[in-house]
């Protein structure tokens, strides 16, 4: 294709062609949740009804123990004198320790400077020119899968980026952001690549394996055969989910006209595609300079045991500045060389743009902060989570249907319970010597663990990103609500918890390799 790309307006999808059963349930959905006040209005209610919670159930004794400090878990009062000014002295620093908040400011300044200059939008012009519009969305599942190993930069960098590469495609926005909210948050569980959240994870499950045997190690890379052959399930699964049920329902939203003004991807003039190569170099120079000072076993880029996937290495806590510089560097190159950029103020205008359009994300992050430090400091949590893992070991189950139990359960606890470390620190001393004592191991029930924890984080307005999220969706369609996000993506959920459990037994029955020294019994033959 020429470097003149033809302007690719938004077409029409394709009718709907899903069931009438399941397009009215959906209808009901995003009416229902649609009906709901808005997500600040919705949390400000949500953190009064933990505090009314908290004050009745902590008159009760639960009787429940904490399986990894032997100490009684009971609920908080948040209503008494002494917490209630604890709340108001705390309050800012609820707020400003906020930990989504900061990442998604400091790295949207990066992209924001990217994207006004140009640089993001000739590069998408470039790559639908070599992306065949056949595969478009299973490359973006693909991406969104791949960007785990980057922390959280998938919520903050490649769903809105779905949202314009679906645009400029012809296809609608909305369908895009699905996709690609599908394989971040949805697909969390499947990845090719090692991140920082398997030695997270691995770090729980072996202290919950050692209070049945004290000798047990678990590999960090113990999952890693199987969320690899798990990110083309997820893939395959997005792919027909948004092509299918997705995108033909979305025909009837409109998109609003200012929004497809405001990503116009019809073509790039030479000058542009010049500048587009000069941007490109200096990014590959930054990554360069990175790879550089990382590659020695000395770097001070990694933890003190010498790993760089790990969490505590300086690398991983960088994800969100490398971000911003890797951004910031080829926006400033492509604006200063296309013409966009004339002086350094225009850079620090495209930065204030960009934060012009998060303010509705910063009043909702307020207060979705303020009811998470609530629901945390009243241990509801802690009393669901343990409960129902109480509950699963009273039934007594097989092997097969309890793993099946346990994603169900996981995938219910998910959405009270955000954090994947906090629910596996809570339930996983429970579940792990559990399921050891009937033959299963800590390799196989923290597999497990990941389906349930990934498949139901796309349908729980809790979840710290899921704010934002409606707020991509806005820009697009201004009346963008909570039920139309949750209509929209719990197709991809239901499907993952259809199909991924059972791709874990078919694996299992299979016996191909959970990953690394992970055997599937206890005691490993």
């Amino acid at each position: 294709m020429s470097n003149d790309v033809l302007a690719s307006e938004p077409t029409k999808p394709p009718a709907p062609q899903g069931s009438p059963r399941i397009e009215r349930f959906l209808n009901t959905i995003e009416y229902a949740g649609n009906k709901l006040p808005d997500p600040a209005i919705l949390f400000l209610c949500a953190m009064i009804a933990v505090w009314l919670l908290s004050a009745i159930l902590s008159q009760f004794s639960l009787d429940l123990i904490h399986p990894a400090s032997g100490e009684v878990v009971a609920v908080t009062n948040l209503l008494t004198g002494e917490r209630l000014a604890e709340f108001l002295s705390s309050m800012v620093t609820t707020f400003t320790s906020f930990a989504p908040l900061g990442i998604v400011l400091v790295a949207m300044l990066g992209v924001g400077v990217a994207e006004q200059s140009g640089f993001i939008n000739t590069g998408l012009k470039k790559l639908l020119s070599i992306t065949s519009p056949r595969f478009l969305t299973p490359t973006l599942v693909l991406v969104a899968i791949m960007s785990h190993t980057a922390a959280d930069a998938g919520y903050v960098l490649v769903i809105p980026l779905g949202a314009i590469i679906f645009q400029a495609a012809g296809r609608h926005p909305l369908a895009g952001i699905a996709a690609a909210f599908a394989g971040v948050s949805g697909g969390f569980a499947a990845n090719f690549i090692p991140s920082g959240i398997d030695p997270l994870l691995q770090g729980f499950t072996q202290s919950a394996a050692q209070i049945l045997d004290p000798d047990y190690l678990v590999n960090p890379l113990s999952n890693i055969f199987f969320t690899g052959v798990s990110s083309v399930l997820i893939v395959l699964l997005g792919w027909y989910v948004t092509d299918k049920i997705v995108e033909p329902r979305l025909s009837k939203v409109a998109v609003d006209a200012d929004a497809r003004e405001g990503d116009d991807l019809s073509g790039y003039s030479q000058r542009e595609s010049s500048a587009f190569r000069w941007a490109v170099l200096a990014m590959a120079a930054g990554i360069g300079l990175l790879v550089f000072a990382a590659w020695p076993e000395t770097s001070p880029l990694r933890s003190q045991a010498g790993e760089l996937t790990a969490f505590s290495a300086p690398l991983m806590q960088s994800i969100v500045p490398l971000i911003f510089l890797l951004f910031v560097i080829p926006g400033v190159v492509y604006g200063l060389r296309s013409g966009t950029f004339k002086r350094a103020s225009d850079v620090i205008d495209a930065m204030s743009n960009t934060m012009n359009t998060m303010g509705s994300y910063m009043v909702m992050a307020f207060f979705c902060a303020l009811f998470i430090k609530a629901f945390a400091d009243s241990n509801l949590g802690a009393v669901i989570a343990l409960s129902g893992a109480e509950l699963l070991q009273s039934l007594e189950l097989s092997g097969g249907v309890t793993i099946v139990g346990l994603i169900f359960l996981v995938a219910f606890v998910n959405l009270i319970v955000g954090s994947a470390s906090a629910k596996w620190a809570l339930i996983g001393p429970v579940l792990v010597p559990m399921l050891m004592a009937v033959g299963i191991s800590p390799e196989l029930t923290q597999a497990a663990y990941r389906v349930g924890d990934s498949a139901s984080n796309i349908i729980t307005p809790l979840m710290v990103y899921f704010p934002l999220v409606v707020v991509y969706c806005q820009r697009y369609v201004k009346n963008t609500g909570i039920g139309t996000l949750v209509s929209m993506m719990l197709p991809y959920s239901v499907t993952f918890l259809i199909f991924w459990p059972l791709f874990l037994l078919a694996y299992w029955g299979l016996g191909l390799p959970l990953g690394i020294q992970a055997p599937y019994g206890y005691p490993a033959p």
